[in-house]
């Protein structure tokens, strides 16, 4: 009998882990960003960066995006599409053991219900192991579409201007 009821414990709790609680389903969405907001597709952005999801980070990107920076050691301008821009950040995402992004003021800010871009200050740590740890600091200009005032925001265009 104890070996029948301890089995059924077992079995009731296969899917239950006490080490890892399920969240809370009143935890609020927009505390890891919310793209239906400008200042949410910000959040967002930061999440996906330090949690390293391609997921989240994929959903904040339109078909159409166009990442560019200027390469000065080249002295070249250089932009790739979406799919490069995903295959970048992905090799970023695994190669890091850490990633801390911090926005910082918004420099410029113009636009529409429809169509807004953003400037603003950045502060980026990667941390590739504990020697090895780079700091960029600078600024990026974010083309952000939506099709509808209840769709969420997508970047169309982000214009690195770090001087990296």
């Amino acid at each position: 009998m104890k070996r029948l009821a301890a089995l059924l414990l077992m079995a009731a709790c296969a899917a239950c882990n006490p080490f890892a609680p399920k969240l809370s389903d009143s935890l609020p969405s927009s505390q890891f960003g919310d793209p239906h907001t400008v200042d949410g597709y910000f959040q967002a952005f930061k999440y996906a960066y330090e949690f390293r999801d391609t997921t989240v980070y994929g959903a904040l990107l339109a078909p159409s995006f166009i990442f560019s920076f200027r390469d000065y050691d080249q002295g070249v301008d250089i932009q790739w599409g979406r799919d490069d821009e995903m295959r970048v950040t992905a090799s970023l995402f695994a190669a890091t053991q850490q990633l801390s992004l911090l926005w910082g003021d918004v420099l410029d800010a113009e636009g529409s219900t429809n169509d807004s871009t953003v400037t603003r200050v950045f502060s980026l740590d990667v941390t590739f192991n504990a020697d090895d740890i780079e700091h960029v600091d600078g600024r990026a200009v974010f083309h952000l579409q939506r099709s509808a005032a209840s769709a969420p925001w997508q970047a169309v265009s982000w214009q690195d201007e770090s001087n990296l």
